[in-house]
């Protein structure tokens, strides 16, 4: 099975490229369009900022890439958001495959709860193969001060500050706002649920 992590100017990557290791799998970085085109399972990572990341994509015309692919494809963190419509940070046009869905900053009445939300925290609502042998409930480790606000096509929600969307399908494009690679267990079964859709 050939495994490419998208390569953008983004943080994290590496993370993602050990986590698959640990389950002993060899992935691809790449921002080489036919590299991402032939892979039968597609990583899009991210740490870092809404704007400067679209830039870049569209410069090297990923975005254009990453929309038209067929294969599973999963977002996490800021690649998530970057699929959904559009985000508050930086007022930011993203690709829209998460059609209406719209990244929002959060804000904490009163300063009562930090921002960016960093940490663990519970995931509920499960329903895709995604979450096959996930149970209800399960802790994941979140670091993010946005988060997409929740629709139709959530497949998990969390809550801090207010629910939002926590992951995210259409049709064969996953996202997760949590970053599996470093959610022990529960991360690692999705990541092999993922691997195995």
């Amino acid at each position: 099975m050939k495994v490419v992590i998208i390569k953008y100017n983004a943080g994290n990557i590496q993370s993602v490229l050990f986590a698959l290791e640990r389950i002993g799998v060899k992935a691809i970085v790449t921002d080489n369009a036919e590299e991402i085109n032939t892979a039968d399972k597609v990583i899009f990572p991210g740490v870092g900022e809404a704007s400067s990341a679209m830039q870049y994509l569209k410069e090297r015309k990923l975005d254009q890439v990453i929309i038209s692919l067929q294969q599973p494809v999963l977002g996490i963190c800021l690649g998530m958001q970057l699929l959904c419509s559009h985000s508050e940070e930086a007022d930011t046009t993203c690709l829209n495959v998460f059609e209406k869905v719209k990244v929002r900053k959060f804000i904490a009445p009163n300063n009562e709860l930090k921002i960016p939300q960093i940490g663990w925290n519970t995931i509920s609502h499960l329903r895709s193969n995604l979450f096959n042998n996930i149970p209800e409930n399960s802790f994941c480790y979140f670091v993010h001060g946005y988060y997409a606000e929740e629709t139709l096509e959530k497949i998990s929600t969390t809550n801090y500050i207010q629910t939002y969307s926590s992951a995210l399908q259409h049709n064969n494009f996953y996202g997760v706002q949590f970053h599996p690679e470093k959610s022990a267990k529960v991360g690692e079964q999705l990541l092999k649920n993922f691997l195995a859709l």
